[in-house]
């Protein structure tokens, strides 16, 4: 099939990189008579020629507006350009329109079906051998763009000579641009229906400046895994039956200034030492505004620049493996900011927001909310969780918000949402976005932990997708956290009239896979820190913490504590300033650090405590023949019947003869006590063993805002 010659108007948007497919125009096409027609853009130039592979030169004819032909008697398997100019300078390049496509069929059916898992290896930018040559293929969605430009250093930001095409109704762009390498700096240049250029960062970018500044950049890693021990093992060891206690952390503001690489040995050392299982990190996705902690995303797939480039983030999470500390990582997939340069109205239209502002746009966050009923925006961030497991082999996503995603009327009022098809305020299309997202990430990788913050009484969060739930394999106890602060800050001369704020968590605590967080959220916005709610004087307060994360430690869950309240950091947490490190050197302080320490040890040592976590059997609340409304007192054991009784005294005197009907007969070990003088107690409690009779009757020692945690040495007995 011969080619026809361009008309004027279309050589005249193929000058201006405004035409939808350049290489149309551009490149190798037939001629007449089996000749080959090669065109390329070339402004300004006097005169221009082809080096052909086979050695021979053609010279081009300019055409119009610095478009240029050559006709050649075969096809070239490869050619270059050269251009001189009125200067007398030459110019040699590849041509970019001489290249085919980079992404083949097969990536845009999934693309158009919404079901590319591995999305990262075909959309964005990447260095690719092509056509016999290195370069960097750019590949974009951008279905209601009328054309779109790469622009970046390597062509002083005029996208004029870097017109993409399309790839049709898939709605993907595409351009390989020889000679460019890892390191180039870039955007995309799109141009609306409305006409306008609007120039954005690449949604699938790998890496971004550094903020304020918000072009992509190229990258490829080199890096080389040495966590194969660990990888191996996590599918044999799930989360639910594992010791699972969590470090909270906001990388830039634990120690300020360390970049990934440098706070690998500070962390590593710092949580080993404390006796956290896992570390959870503030999302650390790229985000424009370091004040929103990273929760306002705007490079899903770009770990921040802020402290290194990806490799850095794969060496520190590497590392963490090697000590044998799992990394979960923050993930935000319930909205995005409206920063012009992000997803917002990418392509000049709605494209990742929903269209419909009821259902499209958080007012109170300022914030815009994903289509998840669109096939390609619920790919972009399923394939985004499977990304961070696959690259940076987390082991875990804690997903934000999880209830504003649920509820189509989430902080709205009457009149500002509009109901699902069956006239419900359940967010359907979300909730298939979740259940997908879930069932895909634990199919691929078994053993990591989908974890959500889910605040109302949503039922199945951690159900089985199979069985109708949403299928994550862990839910945030916000009720929980909500009742024992409240409780913990009253003064303890009150405290008896509301045990209920403390034991109805137990009601429910086998209806989910549930953590107990004393998360960031609960030491900003004038909350204070964990310290400052307790009542009384420093010591009291003290006293109150032990004995409040005793109960937290061995009530049913896992636990989660954020950054500084391991050592009772009394200010209220700011992410422009260090933790108050100083206080450790505080006595009272470093003995609650170290009490913190001793609480995971324990834990980690005694299965009863969390093997089985989500088994009602396993949990038996104590009491009588004494009855004190501020005393808590429950048993747990494990799958061999091994019993750990835990008993709390928030009262604000010590109960020297409390009697009490524990589980078994015989000897029980103290193998905790908050109130021990090592930890800045008052030293009350039992010279170790506590003696039970034949009917389980024992009397105890119960230190004031203290606690005691025993273990039974009999012979273990198996419940049902």
């Amino acid at each position: 099939m011969t080619a026809h010659a361009p008309d004027d108007t279309v050589l005249d948007t193929i000058a201006t990189g405004s035409h939808h497919d350049p290489h149309g125009v551009l490149g190798v096409h037939p001629g007449e008579d089996g000749t080959w027609l090669l065109r390329t853009r070339r402004p300004l130039a006097t005169s221009v020629a082809a080096h052909l592979d086979d050695g021979s030169v053609a010279d081009f004819a300019h055409l119009r507006a610095g478009i240029w032909e050559a006709v050649v008697p075969q096809h070239p398997d490869s050619y270059t350009v050269s251009s001189t100019y009125e200067d007398d300078s030459e110019y040699t390049a590849d041509d970019p329109y001489r290249h085919g496509p980079t992404i083949g069929e097969i990536d845009l059916h999934l693309i158009g079906e919404g079901r590319h898992e591995e999305l990262w290896r075909v959309l964005g930018a990447h260095v690719r051998e092509h056509g016999g040559t290195t370069g960097v293929a750019f590949t974009v969605w951008a279905p209601d763009a009328r054309a779109v430009r790469v622009v970046g250093d390597f062509n002083g930001w005029n996208g004029q000579a870097h017109a993409m095409r399309s790839m049709g109704s898939s709605g993907v762009w595409e351009l390989f641009v020889p000679g460019l390498a890892a390191g180039t700096v870039y955007k995309f240049e799109i141009l609306t229906r409305a006409s306008e250029w609007i120039m954005k960062a690449d949604p699938m970018a790998r890496l971004a400046e550094v903020p304020p500044a918000t072009a992509s950049i190229v990258t490829e890693s080199a890096y080389a895994w040495n966590d194969e021990a660990w990888m191996t093992e996590r599918p044999q060891r799930p989360l639910v039956d594992e010791p699972v206690s969590i470090y909270e952390l906001h990388l830039g503001s634990w120690r300020p200034g360390l970049s990934y690489r440098e706070a690998a040995d500070p962390i590593i050392d710092y949580v080993t030492a404390q006796g956290f299982t896992h570390v959870e990190f503030l999302p650390l996705a790229e985000h424009p505004f370091g004040g929103s902690w990273g929760y306002q995303v705007t490079g899903y797939y770009a770990p921040t620049s802020r402290f290194g480039d990806p490799d850095d983030l794969r060496y520190l999470i590497d590392r963490m493996h090697q000590a044998g500390i799992g990394v979960i990582m923050d993930w935000v997939p319930g909205h995005f900011p409206k920063d012009a340069f992000a997803l917002a109205s990418f392509d000049g239209e709605p494209l990742y927001e929903h269209p419909d502002p009821r259902r499209g746009e958080h007012k109170d966050w300022g914030t815009l909310i994903f289509d998840y009923g669109r096939a390609e925006v619920r790919n972009f961030l399923v394939a985004n969780a499977l990304y961070w497991l696959e690259e940076f082999h987390v082991d875990g996503l804690r997903v934000d918000a999880v209830a504003s995603m649920l509820y189509l009327d989430y902080s709205r009022d009457e009149g500002e949402w509009a109901p699902n098809q069956y006239g419900g305020r359940e967010n359907l299309e979300a909730m298939r976005f979740l259940q997908e997202v879930n069932a895909t990430a634990y199919k691929r990788y078994p053993g990591i932990a989908m974890i959500a913050e889910e605040s109302t009484s949503f039922p199945g969060v951690t159900a089985p997708t199979s069985e109708g739930g949403l299928g994550f394999g862990f839910k945030w106890n916000m009720g929980w956290m909500n009742d024992s602060l409240q409780y913990i800050g009253r003064d303890p001369l009150y405290r008896g009239h509301h045990e209920g704020e403390l034991s109805f968590s137990f009601v429910y605590a086998f209806s989910e896979n549930f953590v107990l967080p004393i998360s960031h959220d609960e030491v900003v916005h004038g909350k204070g820190s964990l310290f400052g709610r307790m009542p009384g004087d420093h010591w009291q307060k003290l006293a109150n913490m032990r004995a409040y994360l005793s109960y937290m430690w061995g009530h049913p869950g896992k636990q989660l504590l954020f950054m500084g309240q391991e050592f009772a950091q009394m200010s209220e947490w700011s992410e422009g300033r260090g933790l108050d490190w100083w206080m450790l050197e505080q006595p009272s302080h470093a003995q609650l650090h170290d009490f913190v320490a001793a609480l995971n040890r324990v834990y980690r040592e005694e299965s009863a405590l969390w093997q089985r976590d989500h088994d009602g059997a396993a949990f038996h609340r104590l009491g009588g023949p004494t009855w004190n409304p501020s005393v808590l007192a429950f048993a747990r054991r494990d799958f061999d019947g091994n019993t750990v009784v835990v008993i709390c005294n928030f009262s604000g005197a010590p109960l020297l003869d409390y009697a009490l009907d524990l589980p078994e007969s015989g000897a029980w070990t103290e193998i905790l006590n908050s109130d021990a003088e090592a930890f800045g107690g008052s030293g009350v409690g039992n010279f170790g063993v506590v003696r039970a009779d034949d009917a389980g009757h024992a009397t105890l020692a119960l230190p004031p805002l203290g606690a005691l945690w025993l273990k039974h040495e009999g012979q273990p007995t198996a419940i049902a």
